[in-house]
């Protein structure tokens, strides 16, 4: 086995067998999607608290209309005052409706509670008598069979987009779940890239307070040393994309189908076929478009395949950084101050990423996803969307060339840095050791 091998495989063995790696490896999805889960099983199995409100309607029209819901029971009282409601056994609180609430432009209503009052109960009110008082308004116009033509006049448009320039004309697209997947794509690279890149970092300044550098560059060259390194951590992020990728194509192709009810299962086939007509409910083409991608097992290994490959080649780019900013100091409180160098382009990619998801045709989105610090997380952030293939393959041949300049400079540090122990390097004087021969 090469050097570099022999390198790359001690930093790989390392990291995979330990607790943490298994840990966050194969229970944090599980973790989150525990968590995802926990607020729907919460509100389907657990009772919320209903609140009894006391209604006194000096209007004369709005309390008859109030209807009762799960969190709020209204109870109208009639001929007493306000302070009787108050001392009213078994009410949470009062609702003052004034006099003029219907043709008042301004009117206000009036919550008296005996405790703390919820967001939930303030929002059920108001939304139910803004209801009241429009319908109300409406029938002082005196127009004939109002309610059915409330009916016949509301409308709940829905939209599908067929990308006419795709190979199949039956695709059909969601630009809300490629925004949704692009950002989380972008926001998992911003991840293992601070994650993993400070990772080469700190063990580079472990290794050299142990000395440990000085043997080993006496076998190897500090180029060979530090491209194992970044090497062999970089196999470890993408063994943990790996696997992840494998535990969402298994939940993907085998435990969402088989959990998603059939008649929602008919919705998405005719969605898959363009067949928009023939779903049964109109007003769920959000949530069956949504089902849809995340039971497209192909669809889904493409764009992890695309994530690993930027994830890869941006973290080429930001560990050579790492490793550099590594070897040029003695302790993390020394590197805390040059790596703002690394963290900073980081996170100007994460959010160019966040404004190419909302307009992923732009010429913002096309150039930041051409600059190599930015590329990772704003073409991520594109690659849903379906831009043309020439645009992802020069954004790569752009990271690449970004890798080997940043490798070449990053080295050039690397073979002075880690023999400078006792003072923290100035920018000045790391700018010398870039000249050097």
């Amino acid at each position: 086995m090469s050097k570099i091998g022999i390198i790359i495989e001690r930093e790989y063995m390392e990291r995979v067998k330990k607790k943490s790696f298994i840990f966050t490896t194969i229970l944090m999805p599980l973790l989150m999607l525990g968590l995802m889960a926990l607020p729907a099983l919460i509100m389907a199995y657990v009772d919320g608290s209903e609140t009894k409100i006391a209604v006194v309607d000096n209007s004369g029209s709005i309390a008859q209309h109030l209807t009762d819901t799960h969190e709020v029971k209204f109870v109208n009282v009639r001929g007493i005052t306000v302070d009787s409601a108050m001392n009213t056994r078994d009410t949470d609180g009062v609702l003052v409706i004034p006099e003029n609430i219907i043709t008042s432009s301004k009117g206000s209503l009036k919550l008296l509670s005996n405790g703390p009052s919820s967001f939930t109960t303030e929002s059920i009110i108001t939304s139910q008598v803004n209801k009241i008082i429009e319908t109300e308004r409406l029938k002082s116009h005196n127009i004939a069979d109002l309610d059915r033509i409330l009916d016949e006049v509301n409308a709940n448009v829905s939209i599908s987009t067929i990308r006419s320039d795709s190979d199949s004309n039956d695709e059909v697209l969601s630009s809300e779940i490629s925004f949704a997947i692009g950002l989380g794509m972008a926001f998992i690279l911003y991840m293992f890239l601070m994650l993993y890149g400070q990772m080469v970092m700190t063990s580079i300044i472990e290794e050299k307070n142990n000395r440990v550098l000085e043997v080993v560059v006496s076998s190897v060259s500090p180029m060979q040393l530090m491209i194992g390194k970044i090497v062999g951590v970089a196999l470890v992020a993408v063994t943990q994309i790996v696997l992840w990728g494998i535990l969402l194509t298994i939940m993907s192709g085998w435990v969402l189908p088989a959990i998603i009810p059939a008649e929602s299962m008919n919705d998405i086939a005719a969605l898959r076929a363009g067949n928009v007509e023939a779903m049964s409910d109109m007003g769920s083409v959000d949530m069956i478009a949504a089902l849809s991608t995340l039971t497209q097992v192909g669809h889904l290994i493409g764009l992890i395949a695309l994530m690993t490959v930027f994830l890869v080649m941006g973290f080429l780019v930001y560990s050579s950084i790492f490793a550099a900013i590594g070897s040029a100091v003695d302790n993390i409180q020394d590197a805390s101050q040059l790596t703002s160098f690394a963290i900073f382009p980081i996170i100007l990619g994460l959010t160019f990423a966040m404004v190419a998801a909302g307009d992923p045709m732009g010429p913002l989105a096309f150039w930041t996803s051409m600059f190599p610090l930015t590329s990772p997380m704003v073409m991520v952030a594109r690659i849903p969307f379906g831009i043309p293939a020439w645009e992802v393959w020069l954004s790569l041949g752009l990271l690449l060339a970004g890798f080997l300049a940043m490798v070449w400079i990053a080295g050039k540090i690397y073979r002075v840095g880690i023999f400078m122990y006792g003072k923290k390097p100035s920018l000045k004087e790391i700018a010398k050791w870039i000249r050097y021969k």
